[in-house]
């Protein structure tokens, strides 16, 4: 069963800790979303966890195997796209792919109709061409192909979208939803859309250290006690609002029509809020909020809403 797990990693540059006491385990098929902004930590993770930065302290470990004191057999059955390679501008992808292949020990034969089924799975350009003449989404495509040559259970990608068109996305997210019914895929990146549509779990990171570790199910689940989603039928000015202005703390324009109000946690107030504002316009719709994946990464970021209207102060 393919795994993966960190172990108290630590980076640190110097006086600068990139990455500190950082400790997962993953098993079985599925596919893990690893989040956070620029410098947060993500690509310093997936290096330690394939042996391609030593970590300061801790251990990692690639299908049981200390990627520290065997690298090779813990890396074998692992296929990995980390920061941003290119082959070389002057070979063809069919040269690139068989080098890798070669590289894996894989047999002529079996390699030939791997490359195959990626060109078609991955809508690889046309492989007697030059990479220095295939466009950036174009090349990067012949890189993931590269990192499945083996058919890998563990699958580590550092941004695989970053940089491709919408349908290149659609592409590589498609081939990740094939892959992760009986591979173990973990992929970092700032993509909230991606996560949720590939991914069976989230991994939150910043400055360095995990903040949450959750499935996206359950985050996408997790009620929020403190906030009501109240639609109307027709768009409510802000002005409108004032009936129920000593009820609730701020209201967040969700569109013209709908608004997230926050009422302070005090539940006898929800029935109290949906009579006012049945007075102030017809409504469509008044259910609790959900914490969304895009609502839990800027809570645990630091970001929070933006563009409520505050109504009233504790």
């Amino acid at each position: 069963m393919p795994s993966l797990e960190a172990r108290g990693l630590t980076k640190r540059y110097g006086a600068f800790t990139a990455l500190e006491d950082a400790s997962f385990r993953f098993e079985g098929a599925g596919a893990i979303g690893y989040l956070g902004p620029n410098g947060a930590g993500k690509t310093t993770t997936l290096k330690l966890l394939t042996g391609l930065a030593r970590p300061t302290a801790g251990r990692a470990f690639l299908n049981g195997v200390d990627v520290g004191t065997d690298p090779k057999r813990a890396l074998w059955d692992v296929g990995s796209v980390i920061e941003s390679p290119e082959p070389y501008p002057w070979q063809t992808g069919r040269v690139t792919l068989e080098m890798v292949a070669a590289f894996r020990g894989m047999p002529a034969q079996d390699a030939r109709a791997r490359i195959k089924e990626l060109a078609a799975d991955l809508d690889l350009p046309p492989l007697d061409r030059k990479s220095g003449a295939l466009s950036k989404g174009q090349r990067q495509r012949v890189v993931i192909a590269a990192s499945l040559l083996s058919d890998p259970d563990v699958i580590v990608l550092d941004e695989p979208t970053s940089g491709l068109d919408p349908a290149e996305r659609i592409t590589i997210r498609n081939l990740l939803l094939k892959l992760k019914r009986d591979r173990l895929i973990l992929m970092s990146s700032h993509l909230l859309s991606e996560v949720t549509e590939v991914c069976d779990r989230a991994v939150f990171i910043n400055h360095g250290k995990i903040l949450l570790n959750e499935t996206v199910e359950v985050i996408a689940k997790r009620s929020v006690d403190t906030e009501v989603d109240i639609e109307f039928a027709v768009p409510v000015p802000p002005d409108q609002l004032a009936p129920i202005a000593d009820l609730v703390r701020s209201v967040l324009p969700l569109s013209p029509t709908k608004l997230r109000i926050n009422y302070a946690g005090r539940r006898e107030a929800r029935p109290e809020i949906l009579r006012r504002c049945v007075g102030i316009g017809p409504v469509i719709s008044y259910a609790s909020s959900t914490l969304t994946l895009e609502d839990a990464y800027l809570e645990l970021i630091g970001g929070g809403p933006t563009g409520a209207t505050h109504l009233a102060e504790d």
